[in-house]
């Protein structure tokens, strides 16, 4: 398992204008965070160092190490704002972790064994993904870096559904905590679509349009 370690310093110039001149100058990215019982509480990262983690999967659902100026503590990635032509992060929200609550969070899907799903290679069919993570629910301990689903025994028009993911003990789907009426597609194997050979369908038209000249 990744342990992921983010350095941060407290922020109290606040605003627009004090979050532009922070990504501008000094390379850092504004950032909150909340959550327990604990005042929600401003800080600046660095940008570099957060870039670097982005990069790695595992970030997106695994607890972050915080250093604030000398003072640890145990953090989630709630939400990424990124700047709409660039992509760069302009603002990340932090969720506090508290021992003994459980969080909920989206957990990417790793789809295994697709080059031997057999309605792939014995029928001819095409795997499409209908989702690529799924929101969990959990004690922080018991969260996932991500979630297998398995596509071997998957036949031609079958689908793979919410309640065929196998989860971990101790986390449970949000979307099925709601009822069977929420159990959604992940993933299918559908027939692949066979192209038509317009100069074929082409050919009698163009026939009947002789014997009418003639």
């Amino acid at each position: 398992m990744v342990d992921f370690t983010l350095n941060a310093k407290e922020r109290t110039d606040l605003g627009k204008g004090a979050s532009r001149r922070l990504r501008r100058n000094a390379e850092m990215v504004p950032a909150i965070i909340y959550g327990g019982e604990k005042a929600p509480q401003n800080v600046s990262l660095e940008a570099r160092e957060l870039k670097k983690a982005l990069e790695n999967e595992a970030f997106f659902s695994h607890v972050i190490k915080l250093n604030v100026e000398g003072k640890k503590q145990d953090v989630l990635l709630k939400a990424l704002q990124r700047h709409p032509a660039k992509g760069h992060v302009m603002h990340a929200d932090l969720l506090r972790v508290v021992a003994g609550h459980e969080v909920t969070l989206q957990v990417p899907l790793h789809f295994v064994n697709e080059d031997k799903c057999v309605g792939v290679k014995k029928e001819g069919g095409i795997i499409s993904h209908t989702m690529t993570e799924i929101e969990v629910s959990c004690l922080p301990k018991d969260l996932p870096e991500f979630l297998e689903v398995d596509m071997a025994d998957v036949a031609l028009g079958q689908t793979v559904h919410l309640s065929d993911v196998k989860l971990p003990k101790g986390v449970s789907s949000v979307a099925l905590s709601h009822g069977a009426d929420h159990d959604l597609p992940v993933a299918n194997v559908h027939a692949a679509r066979v192209a038509v050979d317009i100069e074929e369908t082409d050919a009698p038209a163009a026939e009947g349009d002789e014997d009418s000249a003639e």
